[in-house]
């Protein structure tokens, strides 16, 4: 029974334990999202000052203000191409399998999107290039806005490493408030299982199966693309620069399996910074990539973008050709930028997607809102895994990433004169040990 110690069979028997009572038990939904939003709080109070210390920690440790830029620069590069190859696959998928074909709009509650149709009439570029820069620091870290505490980080960082020496004792104080975090952070994970049953929970008492059963070809459509995503398009990118992609996944499982409970990729921030910083990742590339991942990098949530505007069309019928859809690939590299940081984002994309396209009835938003829920999960977990592979391939392209490390953490073997010999888990735990 050695094998019930371990956190993500934990994780799973929760997710499993949700499932069940809140089927059998629907009425007790609200008891279940008390807990798993208790867990994401707990979770959501480290992100700022996590996000903070090692993004200052990273770049003024390292020394080099052009070292930074540079990952900065390739981060927001990768992002775009991974977000727009992420579309183009949405596409197709959906193209080749047409999940929208044969679904009724009859009974549509159109009412219930007026809000988010109302809030994409405001959304402009400019309202969110403002909100990326803090007015009030102190404000950015009690709402938890993550850009904004990431760009005072870098400007914070870049202070500290020009004054020398006095710079240097403040990053040695801040690495060790950091390993404080950390520590706290590891006392939270070990409630993970309860967080991820609550989630579950309280998501099938209060959906259920119904709208599964109703609209789940889409579902599995888009689990089919972010699939292909991940174990195609991300594993070719890990192997051009040797890594595994199915390595990783099986070093981020507990994580991956948290979403899974919780619904929000954000629950897992804080832990995938720890995660990919323990994987050998230098603290400059982690303290970067990780924060803005988290707001640029969502290749989940474009492809579910892309799909939902093509399904919607295929619902009402409304005939694509090829120069149209890439006409709706660019709008959404647009608008889902310009959302950023607004309640309900997805739908708020969505809306004022539709409504530059003015040829897709914004009214089919009412059929993607009962299985939203369910589509959120799928969203979180492919962010959380291409989030992880941006990490680890940035690192890589710096000459950031310690292999020896990484070998011995995430691949399962050392290196040694270019020999690897597997070892076994308590000479990996020696191997580390000793790298650090």
């Amino acid at each position: 029974m050695k094998f019930i110690k371990q956190l993500y069979v934990q994780v799973l028997i929760g997710v499993i334990l949700g499932v069940l009572v809140g089927y059998y038990f629907p009425s007790y939904n609200n008891v279940g999202k008390m807990i798993g939003d208790g867990y994401i709080n707990l979770i959501k109070m480290l992100i700022a000052p996590l996000i903070f210390f090692t993004a200052t920690v990273g770049i003024a440790g390292s020394g080099n203000m052009g070292e930074a830029g540079r990952i900065g620069g390739k981060a927001i590069i990768y992002f775009q191409i991974a977000s727009a190859v992420a579309m183009i696959l949405g596409v197709v998928v959906v193209n080749i399998v047409h999940p929208g074909t044969g679904v009724s709009t009859q009974n549509l509650a159109v009412n219930s999107i007026d809000t988010y149709v109302q809030t994409s009439k405001d959304v402009k570029w400019s309202d969110f290039i403002m909100h990326i820069i803090p007015s009030n620091i102190v404000d950015s870290f009690a709402k938890g806005e993550i850009l904004q505490v990431l760009v005072f980080s870098i400007l914070f960082g870049i202070g500290l490493g020009k004054l020398g020496q006095v710079g240097r004792s403040v990053v040695v104080t801040f690495d060790k408030i950091n390993k404080v975090l950390f520590e706290i952070l590891n006392m939270i994970t070990l409630l993970s299982p309860l967080g991820a049953f609550g989630g579950m929970m309280y998501t099938m008492g209060k959906f259920g199966f119904t709208t599964l059963i109703v609209l789940g070809k889409l579902l599995l459509t888009y689990y089919l693309a972010a699939a292909i995503f991940v174990f195609v398009i991300l594993g070719l990118v890990m192997w051009y620069y040797k890594l595994n992609v199915f390595k990783l996944l099986a070093f981020i499982k507990e994580e991956i399996l948290i979403v899974v409970g919780s619904f929000n990729s954000e629950s897992v921030l804080s832990n995938l910074i720890y995660k990919m910083e323990e994987a050998g990742c230098a603290p400059a590339v982690v303290g970067l990539v990780i924060p803005a991942g988290f707001s640029f990098n969502l290749d989940g949530t474009s492809i579910y973008l892309s799909m939902a505007v093509v399904f919607i069309a295929q619902v009402f019928n409304v005939p694509l050709d090829l120069w149209q859809e890439v006409t709706i690939i660019g709008i959404l590299m647009i608008t889902s930028k310009g959302a950023g940081g607004i309640s309900g984002s997805g739908f708020v994309v969505l809306a004022s997607s539709l409504a530059a396209i003015k040829i897709i009835p914004v009214e089919g938003l009412a059929l993607l809102i009962g299985i939203d829920r369910f589509m959120s999960q799928a969203r979180a977990i492919t962010n959380t895994i291409s989030n992880a592979v941006a990490t680890v391939v940035i690192a890589r392209n710096e000459n950031l990433l310690d292999m020896d490390i990484y070998n011995s953490v995430v691949e399962g073997k050392i290196t040694n004169h270019s020999k690897v010999f597997p070892i076994s888990t308590q000479e990996q735990e020696t191997a580390i040990s000793k790298a650090l």
